[in-house]
């Protein structure tokens, strides 16, 4: 086993994904493609720090790092970035306080 969960290598196997499910993985690809286009509403600049705040959340670290090369190719300084983290972290803690509301709205009603 590797001594480390995220591994670079990891993504070779994207292959092997495409050949065992390929209809499934074809249609993730094309939406994953059409979400990183240009000529829409968003920007591509803010498009990839809305990409990096998801990746955050969602603690993918193969999306953080393809996401934070395209917001640098795109433009990003380095405090767009750190700015991004830290609307993401705010999302993310408001949503502990808010599911601690609930938890105690359960609690009370057990």
């Amino acid at each position: 086993m590797a001594d480390h969960y995220h591994s670079p290598e990891d993504l070779k196997l994207l292959g092997e994904l495409k050949k065992l499910a390929p209809e499934e993985f074809s249609k993730f690809a094309a939406f994953d493609a059409a979400l990183g286009h240009e000529g829409g509403h968003i920007d591509p600049l803010n498009r990839e720090l809305i990409a990096i705040g998801v990746a955050l959340t969602t603690q993918c670290a193969y999306c953080l790092e393809v996401h934070t090369k395209k917001a640098k190719a795109a433009g990003a300084t380095r405090e767009q970035i750190v700015e991004a983290g830290m609307v993401a972290a705010g999302l993310r803690a408001g949503a502990a306080v808010t599911h601690t509301a609930m938890a105690l709205r359960l609690f009370d009603e057990a």
